[in-house]
């Protein structure tokens, strides 16, 4: 995979830089880590023709293009047709009811804004929060703000990183790699929490 991405931003340059970040918006499993900071050191090499702004400014447009695919999936997959989808076995099995659907609807309403800013600078979560966006129907508006403020931080930053380090930019990647694998297991392990308590919240309302 990382040498599939090197290859790509070697050949396409700023264009290959926007495509990597695009696609890995849509699917997390590619490593922005490894994106970013590489272009960040290949702007420090005495032959190259990329820009730290440059890079900054095309991994940011893929990131707008990733999210705006993944915020439509979630406006086709909207409010109401999961409720339909609770109201039958899947809700039954889940403990789920319409009005869950709605609660959490609400809560991102209000929380909405701070969720897609921040989860912008969390591996993994910051792609898949484009899906509720959609869902909710968050503005087009205020969801472009704060996935371009969100993204620009995580980009520069890395990019940044990437050029100030040169050839260690790998060890920048390794330290990352481990810090998504404990956000990972940490959204794991309060997922299954939080399972557990809605499940036996609704068996004790039974």
């Amino acid at each position: 995979m990382q040498n599939f991405i090197i290859d790509i931003m070697n050949t396409f340059g700023y264009f290959g830089i926007m495509f990597l970040i695009a696609l890995e918006n849509i699917f997390p499993p590619i490593p922005s880590e490894v994106i970013l900071t590489f272009g960040g050191f290949i702007t420090t090499r005495e032959n190259s023709n990329l820009s730290i702004v440059g890079v900054i400014f095309f991994a940011t447009v893929g990131s707008i293009i990733g999210a705006l695919v993944l915020y439509y999936i979630g406006k086709i997959l909207n409010k109401e047709r999961l409720k339909k989808i609770v109201s039958g076995k899947v809700g039954k099995v889940l403990f789920l009811k319409p009005r869950d659907i709605d609660k959490a609807d609400r809560w991102f309403d209000t929380k909405g804004n701070k969720a897609v800013f921040f989860c912008r600078m969390i591996p993994v979560v910051r792609s898949l929060i484009s899906i509720p966006a959609g869902m909710s129907e968050m503005p087009m508006g205020k969801f472009l703000l704060y996935t371009i403020t969100g993204s620009l931080i995580w980009n520069s930053a890395l990019v940044i990183v990437g050029s100030l380090v040169g050839e260690s930019w790998e060890s920048v990647v390794l330290i990352i790699d481990r810090y998504a694998k404990i956000i990972v297991i940490i959204l794991i392990v309060v997922f299954v929490i939080l399972a557990f308590l809605f499940y036996f919240k609704r068996r004790k309302k039974r």
